[in-house]
């Protein structure tokens, strides 16, 4: 565990040391990698940073990171956080509103709106990530398959038909669909893809209605279910982000559902070694159409830091690197053994391929601004009832109420149907 001592201020003679907790530690560096970007900073400034990492699993993170800020220590001074953190940890942080003002007017609404808590801006938005599906297009074409799939019903039958055929080569541990479905955050994304795609709503709406228990997303939970064994192992039921990277990396799989960003469809890091070809798409939806899972990250200051303008240069100076890079990477092509095929809307690492790939999927936010600090609980009671199902414990329609009851509980919200369509497409 991270521990911070509550020291006073450094004497002036001495150079200033920043605080950064890094919620992307353990992720590969983007492109030239924030290591060099700090080291760049210092060389500028002459301001020092130690930069500190956390365990694995979004929760895990978080509650590291909200016993650290709880303690009101001089340090840390940076905090990076995920999306769904600004309502958790929103009494601990600066509003950054009045510092950067100017340079929300780029931003996405609905990537600015997670980060902003009754109008106050937890964080500054810096990389956005989205749910999508990775493919292996060299076995689509071999499969007589000319594009990856729309909607669920099509990954399923692509995968059943795929994995057939590679399992009839000798590949007796091939699988269609590899997912993260193990009882962490990644299950709570990957269920509301899976429902909101078919109108099932957000699990919690932003008019504090409690949805999830409706036809829609028991049919859907359904559906997943019957995955398990078929086209994704049966150990899929335990598997975390990195269980299911590893599987995905073998070139065992056909599809994989992951994050992407613009940064990572840049460098395209962790494809399959013995894959020759891969491609990404947008996750598939069903009859209200397809939306990936809105992720990501942002930086924050800590109210007690005791460096709030050096803290500030930081956040200023990386996002600044952040926007070089980003412009200098999209002059380039994109690379010819990928195949990026109706990305997310807010993908857009080529602008290129943004013009022949009109017809691309949207993003669904979690409700974590409107169940604020209540989020972690709220989320924990969804892919609590989500795995119930996948594992056989309880039917959908059970688990649905049950998880309707739950979350009226925590929330003290009203329960109801989901709206026709509440999330955000463009």
């Amino acid at each position: 565990m991270l521990l911070f001592s509550d020291c006073s201020k450094p004497p002036a003679h001495q150079p200033v040391t920043l605080t950064f907790l890094d919620v992307e530690l353990d992720a590969p560096d983007r492109l030239h990698g924030l290591g060099q970007d700090l080291q760049a900073f210092t060389r500028e400034t002459g301001i020092q940073v130690n930069r500190l990492g956390g365990p694995a699993g979004s929760l895990n993170q978080l509650a590291l990171w909200r016993e650290l800020l709880q303690k009101g220590a001089a340090a840390p001074d940076v905090v990076g956080i995920d999306a769904i953190w600004s309502g958790v940890l929103n009494e601990y942080l600066l509003d950054l509103r009045p510092y950067f003002a100017s340079d929300l007017s780029s931003e996405y609404p609905g990537v600015l709106a997670s980060y902003t808590v009754a109008g106050k801006l937890v964080a500054i938005p810096r990389h956005a990530y989205v749910g999508v599906l990775h493919y292996r297009s060299d076995l689509l074409r071999r499969y007589g398959f000319p594009e990856p799939p729309k909607t669920w019903d099509e990954l399923q039958r692509m995968a059943s038909r795929i994995q057939a055929g590679e399992r009839a080569k000798g590949e007796k541990d091939f699988w269609g669909y590899i997912w993260q479905g193990g009882t962490d955050e990644d299950l709570t994304c990957n269920g509301l893809e899976w429902q909101v795609g078919d109108g099932a709503g957000r699990i919690i709406e932003d008019d504090q209605t409690v949805s999830v228990n409706n036809p829609q997303a028991i049919r859907a939970w359904e559906r997943a279910a019957g995955w398990v064994g078929s086209i994704s192992p049966p150990a899929v039921v335990a598997y975390r982000k990195w269980d299911a990277d590893n599987a995905w990396a073998s070139g065992k799989a056909a599809f994989q559902r992951d994050w992407s960003s613009d940064y990572s469809l840049i460098s395209l890091h962790d494809l399959p070694t013995n894959a020759t070809q891969i491609g990404v798409t947008s996750v598939p939806g069903d009859r209200a159409g397809r939306a990936g899972t809105l992720g990501g990250s942002g930086l924050a200051v800590s109210q007690t830091s005791a460096h709030v303008h050096e803290a500030i240069a930081l956040i200023q100076f990386l996002l600044e690197r952040d926007v070089r890079l980003r412009n200098a990477n999209r002059q380039s092509e994109p690379p010819r053994d990928i195949q990026l095929y109706e990305l997310p809307s807010i993908l857009e690492p080529y602008p290129q391929l943004a013009k022949l790939n009109q017809n691309r999927g949207g993003v669904v936010t979690r409700p974590s601004v409107v169940t604020g600090r209540k989020y972690e609980e709220v989320s924990r009671a969804y892919f609590g009832a989500v795995h119930s199902v996948l594992t056989g414990e309880q039917k959908p329609s059970v688990a649905a109420a049950a998880s309707e009851k739950e979350l009226v509980q925590i929330t003290g919200f009203k329960k109801g149907p989901p709206p026709q369509r509440d999330w955000w497409s463009h």
